[in-house]
């Protein structure tokens, strides 16, 4: 799967969120003033759900914010890198500085779980993470992890 497919470069941004609940809102707003036809209410608590489950801070530094809308018929990706790490409930008990975010149709439950690894794979690329975490610029960012 190529990136690029789900996630514009409209949708990579380098915030300063505070908080786990501002960077799903932020992770919402984002994607709704791509896609005119969602809500972002829809999507903080679509994502807000699945964190109920258990927190999607998979470690080092990384989450992966994912739920389900049954308004999409492709994956939608949001990149955030946060200029200050925030809690997230991770499961190394660390803070978080980059969350790929992944909203997919909701009977769709096969390509949610392969997009959902092609995305785990892509953020264990130490080098990928060193590119990341170096720079704040959007475009190169978009560039770094579509590349």
């Amino acid at each position: 799967m190529q990136l690029s497919s789900i996630l514009r470069p409209e949708c990579t941004t380098c915030a300063t969120p505070g908080s786990k609940k501002k960077v799903l809102e932020l992770i919402g707003d984002l994607v709704a003033a791509q896609y005119p036809n969602l809500s972002s209410q829809a999507i903080f608590e679509s994502l807000v759900a699945r964190e109920k489950m258990g927190s999607t801070g998979i470690g080092n530094g990384i989450a992966i914010p994912h739920g389900r809308l049954t308004d999409i018929e492709q994956p939608i990706a949001v990149l955030v890198k946060c200029e200050e790490p925030i809690a997230f409930d991770a499961i190394d008990k660390q803070p978080v500085d980059l969350l790929f975010a992944l909203l997919v149709p909701a009977d769709q439950c096969q390509l949610h779980l392969s997009t959902l690894s092609c995305m785990a794979e892509k953020l264990s690329n130490k080098l990928i993470l060193k590119q990341l975490r170096k720079t704040c610029d959007e475009s190169e960012l978009y560039q770094v992890i579509t590349g």
